[in-house]
């Protein structure tokens, strides 16, 4: 079967190969991918800057159809559609944070597509506990984006604290940063998001998904609006989703005391940053990453109960011969989210 493989460390490294197909073991089922969608975890393990372990198959974020089932599987039928965990794909099991479903801080935790095989290609071998149902209204290619939806999901809805009529800062609309908008946006809250010169066709569909506002850093002037709309306040929650420093910069600026930061971006660097403002503003600092499995379910039913709809974030589909062109696209920014397809 053809699929997309780093096949070793160093940046670029990736390319089209024929894999052998994955074996049906007693304990798992083997699904046949739909739609896998493009990550920026994928750039960085093509550009060598995220852990991988060649030769792997990449690609996290898919959903498909079980084509064989291991025989000491239950409940799990042939022809069923599913959305998969990727990221459960090894784990240990029995530490504090695998046994209290914090499984992303598992020592020991690979994920698919950089740690093993994921799903760039037609098939994958999964584990029953990894599967998640897919409820008859949601299409396969919204199902595909589970992964991604729930990363903002968590943000919004476990780490952020918010009321209504707050107002809320969102840095950096690349793709988690347009989802947690579509999830803020679901609670009626004020939100001004703030890209960059180069995000310009990303900003204006964080105005279709519902912002307030949108703003160019080193453009606008961010702390005057802010103060406009926020009666000088400044905002109660800050997000940042972009993992560059000017925007933590911008972030910490705006919030008004007592506020939360939430830190959602990855930076690869250390930082410069007013950090003096975190005690004189008593502001409350959190971090997120990740998921749990019940975050899923909490995505899987907001989806289902239309809550939210995945539709118009998928910007483009390609087949998985094609993922260069995929990746330019993201790189550039010229896309939300892409489905690479084994069809």
């Amino acid at each position: 079967m053809k699929a997309v493989v780093k096949y070793q460390k160093g940046s670029g490294n990736v390319e089209v190969r024929e894999m052998p197909e994955p074996q049906c073991t007693d304990d798992k089922v083997i699904l046949e991918v739909a739609h896998c969608g493009v990550c920026g975890t994928d750039l960085h393990v093509y550009h060598d800057t995220f852990r991988n372990f060649p030769p792997v198959i990449l690609g996290h974020e898919f959903s498909g159809r079980i084509v064989e089932v291991g025989k000491n599987v239950k409940n799990v039928n042939i022809g069923e559609n599913y959305c998969v965990l990727g990221a459960t794909a090894v784990q240990c099991g029995s530490c504090q944070y695998c046994e209290s479903g914090e499984f992303m801080f598992c020592k020991n935790r690979r994920g698919m597509g950089h740690g093993v095989n994921g799903a760039f290609t037609r098939y994958t071998a999964i584990r029953p506990n990894q599967l998640f149902s897919i409820p008859d209204g949601v299409p396969l290619e919204q199902a595909a984006l589970v992964e991604p939806f729930a990363v903002a999901v968590h943000v919004v809805e476990e780490i952020a604290k918010f009321r209504l009529g707050d107002t809320v800062l969102l840095s950096g609309p690349g793709p988690i940063g347009l989802l947690c908008l579509k999830v803020l946006a679901a609670h009626g809250l004020k939100v001004i998001v703030v890209g960059t010169a180069d995000d310009e066709m990303r900003l204006e569909t964080a105005k279709k998904y519902g912002a307030s506002a949108t703003l160019v850093a080193g453009r606008d002037n961010i702390t005057d609006h802010v103060e406009s709309q926020t009666n000088g306040l400044g905002v109660a929650l800050a997000i940042e989703c972009a993992g560059a420093e000017a925007s933590v910069v911008n972030c910490l600026n705006a919030l008004r005391p007592l506020g939360q930061y939430v830190q959602v971006g990855h930076f690869g660097k250390d930082l410069t940053v007013p950090w003096d403002l975190v005690a004189f503003r008593q502001l409350r600092i959190h971090g997120s990453v990740g998921y749990t499995k019940d975050t899923w379910r909490r995505a899987i039913t907001m989806l289902d109960q239309n809550i939210v709809n995945l539709g118009d974030v998928i910007t483009h589909q390609f087949d998985i011969t094609d993922w260069e062109e995929a990746f330019n696209l993201m790189w550039d920014k010229q896309a939300i989210k892409i489905l690479l397809n084994p069809n």
